[in-house]
């Protein structure tokens, strides 16, 4: 039902029973906004999703201190505080990205907000490990919400051809904020206690809820449409009016319907599954790295807890280059090849970047896991970290920006598929990150994952050639 942004030009108005947008520079049209209200709303947004996924690792290097607080020894219990929160961001899409499409972006954040706020409280005041593995999953459902809805939203406001900058700045949050979290959790714990990573978490989340509230406007053409004909049925008590989006067949509980199956079903489209697999493998390393930095830099150079989250600047710096990097030039390179190609746009121009930063990967794991391995200086195998932050980053930016415009009609669906196989690996691998290491020593065990990143490098490199063939093929092509 989402509707490309680019068709809602007034055409509709021909017959006067269809509410459309009054023509091409309607200032209601969420693509003509002045660019004040687009950057406070897009500045929203990504600070939003900047703030869920600290959430997300700040009980990392406390979850020792948790474990003792409650009176277990068991580290699969220690790492699940984590991952759990993952398992929301897996499950919370496919209820999210549907309503969304009935019902409008805002209304998600908003609602979302207020109860990531009520979960983070419900942590912090916790009283046994059971229900603060809980609430932890609870607020990973609600704190999905930028994830899922954040790129769709820019693309509502933001046309194709200058659509990369802005989704690299939003993708900062999401990359960005969990190699926050576990700084930020490393030296509230032994200073104050391993609550007030949750006491903090809830603080910002009550003070970004505000901003929601009260500043972020709706951006879903479907959502502003549906309202106007409201409104205009009221006016004119003219109630055979309809949205130029609208549909008259279904119900809303049959749209709901279709809609929650819709990111499944695009998820076993081949290009979808792809992209989609690539990216939560690559997501899954870097949340195994936030999960096992206190052990690896514990056992073999004698950090702390605070110490280990400092390790994770590394990775971090990595996300920030990769993403000035795509930033830089993922429009000029998609105009350029645009250009080349007779003026002819293709979703494939924006996959190059992905090619070069699928190289960074191995080089990173095989990096950071041999020379931690054999105890070089701890600068070492962190400089390691930055090279596979800057893949990760690389590859999830880029393949956020390649859905978005492959499959523009249905933006929340198809980041929303996306999410649910990412959240999946990124929750489920970190669980066997001990074992694996274990049993095959960090050298071994990150050449493993290095050996696995090797084994997708023809990946993007396939899709920029064969794509757009892939996507049209009458054989392999989806209805969704």
């Amino acid at each position: 039902m989402e509707l490309d942004k680019t068709e809602t030009k007034g055409e509709g108005q021909e017959d006067p029973s269809i509410v459309d947008f009054d023509g091409p520079a309607d200032p209601e049209n969420p693509l003509n906004w002045s660019k004040a209200r687009k950057t406070t709303s897009i500045v929203i947004v990504s600070l939003t999703a900047l703030l869920s996924p600290i959430g997300s690792t700040i009980s990392a290097a406390a979850a020792a201190d948790i474990l003792e607080h409650f009176g277990s020894t068991d580290e699969i219990l220690g790492t699940l505080l984590t991952t759990i929160y993952l398992l929301g961001y897996a499950f919370g899409p496919l209820v999210i990205a549907p309503l969304s499409e009935l019902y409008g972006r805002a209304v998600m954040f908003r609602s979302c907000a207020v109860l990531f706020t009520i979960f983070n409280l419900a942590c912090a005041v916790a009283d046994s490990l059971g229900s603060l593995i809980a609430f932890r999953l609870l607020a990973g459902i609600s704190g999905s919400c930028a994830g899922t809805l954040g790129a769709s939203s820019i693309a509502d406001m933001i046309v194709r051809e200058k659509r990369g900058a802005a989704m690299s700045a939003y993708v900062m949050g999401p990359t960005f904020g969990p190699t926050i979290g576990p700084i930020i959790g490393g030296y509230l714990t032994p200073a104050a206690g391993w609550r007030w990573g949750f006491w903090f978490m809830t603080i910002a989340s009550g003070v970004m809820t505000f901003f929601v509230l009260f500043f972020l406007p709706e951006s879903y053409a479907y959502a502003i449409l549906k309202r106007k004909t409201a409104k205009l049925r009221k006016s004119t008590g003219n109630h055979n009016l309809w949205s130029v989006m609208d549909t008259k067949t279904k119900k809303p509980g049959q749209l709901f319907a279709f809609a929650i199956l819709r990111p499944l079903k695009m998820l076993v489209s081949p290009i979808v599954f792809l992209m989609s697999a690539y990216a939560a493998t690559v997501f899954s390393y870097a949340y195994l790295c936030f999960t096992t930095f206190p052990r690896v830099f514990g056992d073999q150079y004698g950090f702390g807890s605070g110490a280990s989250g400092l390790a994770n600047i590394g990775i971090g710096s990595g996300f920030v280059l990769g993403l000035l990097f795509c930033g830089a030039v993922s429009d000029r390179w998609s105009a350029y090849l645009t250009k080349k190609n007779n003026g002819v746009a293709k979703s494939e121009y924006r996959l190059p970047n992905l090619i070069i930063g699928a190289f960074f990967i191995p080089v990173g794991l095989f990096w950071y896991g041999w020379t931690a391995e054999y105890k070089v200086h701890w600068i070492v195998p962190i400089i390691g970290t930055a090279f596979l932050g800057i893949g990760i980053v690389m590859a999830y930016s880029t393949t956020a920006t390649y859905l978005v415009d492959a499959y523009s009609l249905y933006s929340a669906s198809v980041l929303a598929a996306s999410a649910i196989l990412r959240c999946l690996f990124g929750a489920l691998l970190p669980l066997a990150g001990n074992a694996m290491f274990d049993a095959l020593d960090v050298g071994w065990g990150n050449s493993l994952l290095g050996f696995i990143s090797l084994a997708f490098l023809p990946v993007p490199l396939i899709l920029y050639i064969y794509g757009e063939r892939i996507r049209e093929s009458s054989f392999l092509k989806m209805e969704f």
